[in-house]
């Protein structure tokens, strides 16, 4: 073995011994308009997803792939400014705009590229960024890799996150944050968090990859749900992996913003466009999502089933009312062992740990989608109640 070999094996190791060690599962098989997928030979109901809405496998977005690939083939075959953006992606961008209320939309591989585009056209030496402690990690990355001076301020706290705009600078300043947090499901406080960029003369970002499709009338996403509009945050960034069921993301802002990521943002520039097929997809899917709240009204039913009955149950829930409903067990080890004995019963809940969550917060991170049926939630339910009665849960 060699040294770099060696070297990398004992830190593999070492992630082994500390239960931080990531292993995939195999989906063979996902039964279309249900929950239900095959991973690793075992059928199980998917407890998560973000397939929020349960778009993925709709029979009207698969239609209009397909009918796509066949006109455009399976690939860009080039980035959007050499040869890569079709009509389809022209049109996305639009409808995307219209859809958010703002001037103009840019679609992005993925939304990790989206955002540290963001992070490098609003950023540079000398400006200041200022993150919520558990922000995505894409936000992270981007505000560490623009060169700014980076810092984060309390989970949700707009008092310490004003101390921190209060000593000026000279420079550029920007408030980054989740809209909906990814693994503990609450919702950044929005309003508070533009009345303090507003006087502080800072830029607001959001990315809204979780509450895109989910949140806000029409589905139009958490900063809409508020009311605020592009003067409060001109930044928005969303993906369209989740409840829009397809792939890749989009920033929405003025147009002067989307020009500079056109013109700037390297991870745009320098990137194959995402397949045509996949925007005519999504053009479809964003449709649906406007047009079918009733997708909505199902998910918000199925928390608000799932939360009644928990509750009941004596489990210790968060403040999240969002389709991601964690059960923090503290402990890797508790977690990887409620995970397996969920597993054992037919219901696929992956134990997230560090460094996803903080230390000491591992957790269950059970998501729910239109997808699922009532008697999904009493299923899973039923389950969790055996894991208290054996303590595997608190």
């Amino acid at each position: 073995m060699s040294g770099l070999d060696g070297q990398l094996a004992a830190d593999l190791a070492s992630a082994r011994a500390a239960h931080g060690y990531r292993t995939r599962r195999t989906v063979e098989q996902r039964f279309a308009t249900t929950a239900r997928v095959i991973v690793d030979g075992r059928e199980c109901l998917g407890f998560c997803s973000n397939d929020y809405l349960g778009l993925a496998q709709h029979p009207a977005v698969v239609e209009a792939f397909a009918t796509a690939a066949g006109r455009w083939g399976v690939g860009s075959g080039a980035s959007h400014l050499v040869s890569g953006h079709t009509t389809e992606h022209h049109e996305l961008e639009h409808e995307l705009a219209a859809f958010v209320g703002r001037p103009r939309a840019l679609a992005f591989s993925t939304g990790y590229m989206a955002n540290l585009a963001i992070g490098a056209v609003l950023l540079r030496r000398g400006d200041r960024v200022f993150e919520d402690r558990l922000n995505h990690a894409s936000l992270i990355d981007a505000g560490l890799a623009s060169g700014a001076r980076f810092a984060r301020y309390a989970h949700g706290d707009v008092t310490a996150l004003r101390r921190r705009l209060a000593r000026g600078t000279t420079g550029r300043t920007v408030v980054a944050t989740d809209g909906v947090f990814s693994m503990d499901g609450d919702i950044a406080p929005l309003r508070e968090l533009a009345s303090a960029c507003r006087e502080s003369d800072a830029v607001l970002v959001i990315d809204d990859a979780h509450g895109f499709g989910v949140n806000g009338p029409d589905g139009r996403g958490s900063v809409a749900a508020t009311g605020l509009g592009v003067e409060d945050v001109p930044v928005l960034m969303a993906t369209l992996g989740k409840a829009v069921g397809t792939f890749g993301a989009f920033v929405a802002g003025s147009d002067a913003l989307i020009e500079s990521l056109v013109q700037r943002g390297r991870t745009y520039v320098y990137t194959t466009a995402l397949p045509p097929a996949v925007a005519a997809a999504t053009r479809v899917a964003l449709r649906i999502v406007r047009d079918e709240g009733w997708r909505r009204d199902r998910l918000r039913a199925h928390v608000e089933q799932f939360r009644h009955c928990a509750r009941e149950l004596g489990l210790a829930l968060t403040a999240s009312r969002s389709p991601i409903q964690p059960l923090v067990l503290g402990d890797e080890r508790a977690a990887l062992a409620a995970s397996d004995a969920l597993l054992d019963r037919g219901i696929w809940v992956p134990a997230i740990r560090p460094p996803t969550v903080p230390r000491g917060s591992s957790r269950l991170r059970i998501t729910f989608s239109a997808a699922h049926e009532p008697r999904d939630i009493e299923h899973v339910l039923e389950a969790l109640a055996t894991l208290r009665t054996r303590g595997l849960l608190q």
